[in-house]
């Protein structure tokens, strides 16, 4: 009996064992197809979530909490997805160097699995394919789990979206209620009634009032429009509320109500008809039409009301505002005025004129209320808001609890301050609200870099792909249409390129709206203080870290995150044990498995080993305070990385498995001056895929790992700037050629750092074709081939440094075509300048060119410490004369027509400057520095000055001699004579020392 039974349970084990063995046989084979269906489920997902987000403000919880739910999965998906991924890039990079692709497994094992499972993902490893297998089964079983909870709680998001409500805007404003906006109301009156930096001409000219919602744009027209002399200089005002969506008959039918309150019914009209009666009404009139809250960016819909208008008398205005720049684009304003925020005190005057009804309060309440106008920062909205919060409110207990809250805590905020922001929030497609509310990452005042923005907006996968664009070049628009709707400010440009932003700041209530975006998302933690929040839902996490952490235990829970800002207390680190604990803490971090960000900001000098399982990682910097020397080899495991951002000053070696990092788009280094000893191996060679390379260090020819110029080869997507470092005499043309930079057509700016003396060399650098900035340095050859400049016909920016060896400057600089910028500087062996820097030298030639240097702008010469002499055209004029004195050819040459800035630095033997230079009809700015000899060739008092008087300013040393065409406060000195003006700041150092 017992034997029967035990036969029994034997064959029903066996039976349950090979039932399960051929479902996980099932689950193996299957997980490719399983895999496939993933971006399927996620792009369906993804809609659901924005459908969901654009229906405005969920406000049921358990709507909320349905999608934080249907969130987690979207994540847990995309992580199964890119693990797949990442093992399959790694497989392939390991067969191509010949290794096991299971280096855990015999090859015989692999083998096996291959023959087995005939797919394209056979040669990834059995435990990978069981453990993603069962990852995506209990992600489907949770996600029917979430769609069953959506059925069972009623959940519904097919009823009509809830409607930010756009507000009706009029004409009327009590004008004692505007504070501090003197500046631009002078400005804004001067050019709309005809005596401000407009020229008349046209029969009408918009202007446009621009800047973020809150700011103030409204209220600044009312106070335009109703004003007395406005009133006074037209004879027709009419007031449009314009609003989303720019709706053409509307817009014409409430222009035509304006200007005739009793005309007839318009009902049906069709635009043709409207404006044709618009064009009758308006004839012969000087108008005044106010378009308020204009969004559109298309001028299709503009075009007919632009010919429409053109029917008034000359010297009408339009005036618009608007939160874009393309809107003001769009309606073609000759002059936009860009509303700024107001002072704390302003902003403190339309808090308290509000907030408080007697001077009784005022006197009890006035420190808090001070410190509630400083939260608004310069937005008067939000001093209007808080200050109608605030008026029913009397303890000081109360005005505290409102103090210590955030903006978008206040109850009655939303429908105040942040419905503006909700507006322009929602008028965003989907892609770049997500890069919008990614800022909250940062810390409120933090300067972000445009370019370091945009790439981290790429590692988050907020970019979509389109065809035959760069995923950069995507990004950089959502960049600019962000900017243009004022969701960004203080901006700073390139110093080469002044249409170009580099970095800018958010308005702190512009960041707490990010926040308020993402806040179940997002967390910033300063270390220090004890953790009150829950991180397990952190996605993004800005941590401030010290020796005294009270939190690292909770954080540990934080195991989610996709952005890790990991910064330090720098007065924390005195002791070598502080840097232990740092590394301590950088060890626990190694959980954080789904990071696709990390930014060090911290002092540690080691990064571990165990950095290669951040295998979804796409974006790596370390900041100026890391102290980190090289990078571990398994670093190069991480072959999702895009970017290596390094401001480390310490970083001296790159490691040698960089040739695995095939996804890596840009390599970037700062602090350029101090590269030059960071060691670059072979294989950067290898990364065809970058995008950036900022230098590229040439090793020394005994170094077989280290880069060779050739190295640059098959680099044909750089674009940016690349800095080439340690081409010296070992460099020979066969190399030279081998960089094969001519073939690098998207590159914009190139610096050759070298010590060689060979022009053949230097020939054989085929420049880029479309350089628009170069930078040679150090050269020691006394010549640079003319043909070879001369190839860069797109250069606009040009920079000579330490060609020592030079006698003469290089030859046809004046028929670089499209060069605005030229510096020159410590070319010590030129003592003088004459016909070849123009490219005339040849007076064969002379009657061949018409403009010279047509577009140069800046012209700088610095350290020429033995430059003597700086000729006219020809030496004598600009004629030429036969042997009798005939003149048998005029030249009619022009030279610099567009030359705004002549500087000269430290060039002590120079005794004058060309005419030439002198009457250049735009040059405004002239500066002298450590040059006396000049400086006392055109001195004030002197015969010469009248060459250069015509000039605005004037700068000699650090103290203007004349500004803006006015001479200044002349004072003398035991050193030099220099003359200033009564700002101290342009008080000399010579003035500054005699007075001492």
């Amino acid at each position: 009996m017992a034997e029967t039974l035990l036969i029994d349970l034997v064959k029903e084990v066996g039976s349950i064992v090979l039932q399960v063995a051929k479902q996980e046989i099932n689950l193996l084979v299957g997980v490719d197809e399983e895999v496939q269906k993933l971006p399927g489920t996620l792009g369906r997902i993804k809609a659901m979530l924005d459908d969901a987000e654009e229906r405005h403000h969920i406000k049921l919880r358990t709507e909320k909490l349905w999608l934080e739910k249907l969130q987690n999965q979207y994540y847990e998906m995309d992580d199964v997805l890119d693990r797949w991924n990442t093992e399959r890039i790694r497989a392939k990079i390991e067969k191509e160097e010949g290794k096991p692709a299971d280096t855990n497994a015999p090859a015989v094992v692999k083998k096996k699995v291959c023959s087995f499972f005939p797919s394209p993902s056979c040669c990834l490893n059995l435990p990978l394919r069981h453990d993603v297998g069962h990852r995506i089964r209990k992600l489907n079983e949770k996600l029917d789990m979430v769609f069953k909870d959506k059925a069972t709680d009623g959940i519904d998001f097919k009823r009509q979206p809830d409607v930010v409500e756009r507000p009706i805007t009029t004409s009327f404003v009590d004008v004692s209620h505007i504070i501090g906006r003197d500046n631009y109301s002078n400005e804004l009156l001067r050019n709309l009634l005809g005596v401000g930096s407009l020229e008349e001409g046209n029969s009408y000219y918009v202007i446009s009032l621009v800047g973020m919602g809150g700011i103030g744009k409204t209220t600044l027209a009312q106070l335009a429009y109703n004003h007395p002399d406005v009133l006074a200089h037209f004879q027709q005002r009419m007031w449009i509320c314009v609003s989303d969506p720019f709706d053409q008959c509307k817009v014409a039918k409430a222009i035509i109500k304006e200007v005739d309150p009793k005309h007839g019914t318009l009902d049906g009209t069709e635009l043709q008809t409207l404006l044709r009666e618009l064009q009758d009404l308006i004839k012969e009139k000087k108008y005044f039409l106010v378009l308020d809250d204009v969004w559109t960016e298309d001028s299709q819909k503009w075009e007919p009301f632009k010919l429409a208008l053109k029917n008034g008398v000359h010297g009408s205005r339009i005036l618009v505002t608007t939160r874009k720049h393309e809107a003001s684009e769009v309606m073609e304003s000759v002059l936009t005025i860009n509303l700024e925020v107001l002072s704390e005190e302003d902003c403190w005057l339309i808090f308290s004129k509000i907030a408080f009804s007697n001077d009784e309060q005022l006197k009890y309440l006035e420190d808090l209320g001070r410190k509630l106008a400083i939260k608004c920062k310069g937005l008067p909205l939000a001093a209007k808001t808080l200050g109608s919060l605030m008026q029913n409110k009397r303890s000081r207990e109360q005005w505290n609890n409102i103090l210590d809250s955030h903006m978008w805590e206040l109850e009655d905020i939303e429908k105040g301050l942040l419905a503006p922001l909700l507006l322009s929030y929602y008028e965003l497609p989907s892609t770049m609200r997500r890069c919008f509310s990614y800022c909250a990452v940062f810390p409120k005042d933090y300067l972000f870099s445009r370019d370091q923005l945009v790439l981290q907006w790429m590692a988050q996968g907020y970019v979509e792909s389109k065809a035959n664009m760069e995923l950069e070049d995507i990004a950089e628009e959502y960049f600019e249409k962000l900017a243009m709707r004022s969701f960004f400010q203080d901006f700073e440009k390139d110093k080469d390129n002044d249409d170009k932003i580099t970095g800018c700041k958010m308005h702190d209530i512009v960041h707490d709206f990010a926040q308020f975006m993402i806040k179940n998302e997002s967390f910033e933690i300063d270390g220090d203080n004890k953790l009150e929040i829950d991180c397990q839902s952190a996605r993004h996490l800005h941590l401030k870290i010290s020796k005294e952490m009270q939190c690292l235990e909770s954080i540990d829970r934080a195991k989610n995150l996709r952005t890790l800002y990991l910064l330090s207390h720098e007065e924390d680190y005195e002791h070598e044990e502080d840097y232990e604990f740092e590394m301590l803490l950088l060890n626990s971090f190694q959980h954080f498995r789904c990071l696709r960000t990390l930014i060090l900001d911290c002092q540690i000098v080691k990064l571990p080993d165990a950095v290669e399982n951040l295998i979804h990682l796409r974006y790596f910097h370390m900041s100026g305070n890391v102290e980190i020397e090289e990078l571990p080899e398994t670093f190069c495991n991480l072959c999702n990385l895009q970017t290596l951002n390094i401001e480390d000053g310490d970083f001296k070696k790159l490691p040698q498995g960089m040739s695995k990092l095939i996804n890596l788009r840009h390599l970037i280094f700062h602090d350029h001056f101090g590269r030059h000893n960071v060691v670059f191996p072979k294989g950067i060679g290898k990364l065809i895929g970058l995008r950036t390379l900022t230098i590229f260090n040439i090793s020394h020819k005994d170094d077989r790992e280290g880069c060779k110029l050739g190295d640059l080869k098959n680099l044909n997507q750089l674009r940016g700037t690349l800095i080439i470092n340690g081409m010296n005499i070992e460099v020979n043309v066969e190399e030279a050629q081998n960089a094969q930079l001519q073939d690098k057509i998207h590159l914009r700016g190139l610096e050759l750092s070298f010590v060689i003396n060979d022009v053949k060399v230097l020939n054989a650098l085929e420049l880029p074709p479309n350089l628009h900035y170069l930078l040679i340095d150090n050269y020691w050859g006394n010549t640079i081939d003319t043909n070879w400049m001369m190839s860069c016909t797109a250069l606009k920016v040009l920079r000579l440094f330490c060609c020592c060896n030079f006698e003469h400057l290089p030859s046809s600089l004046g028929r670089l075509p499209f060069l605005e910028v030229l510096e020159i500087s410590m070319l010590t062996g030129v003592k003088k300048v004459g016909d070849e820097f123009l490219g005339i030298e040849d007076s064969k030639n002379k009657k061949d060119y018409d403009i010279i240097f047509p577009y140069l702008k800046s012209l700088q010469f610095t350290n020429m410490f033995y430059w003597e002499e700086w000729i006219g055209v020809g030496g004598t004029g600009e004629e030429e004369e036969n042997d009798n004195g005939i003149v048998t050819n005029p030249i009619r040459i022009t030279i610099l027509p567009r030359l705004q800035s002549l500087s000269i630095y430290r060039c002590n033997d120079l005794k004058s400057l060309p005419d030439y230079v002198l009457t250049a009809p735009l040059l405004k700015e002239l500066e002298i520095v450590d040059s006396k000899l000049l400086e006392e060739c055109y001195q004030r008092d002197g015969e010469n000055w009248h060459k250069i008087s015509h000039i605005s300013n004037i700068k000699f040393g650090d103290a203007y001699v004349q500004r803006d065409g006015e001479p200044v406060r002349k004072f003398n000195s035991k050193y030099d004579d220099l003359y200033s003006d009564d700002d101290e700041e342009d008080v000399g150092e010579s003035e500054l020392l005699h007075q001492g």
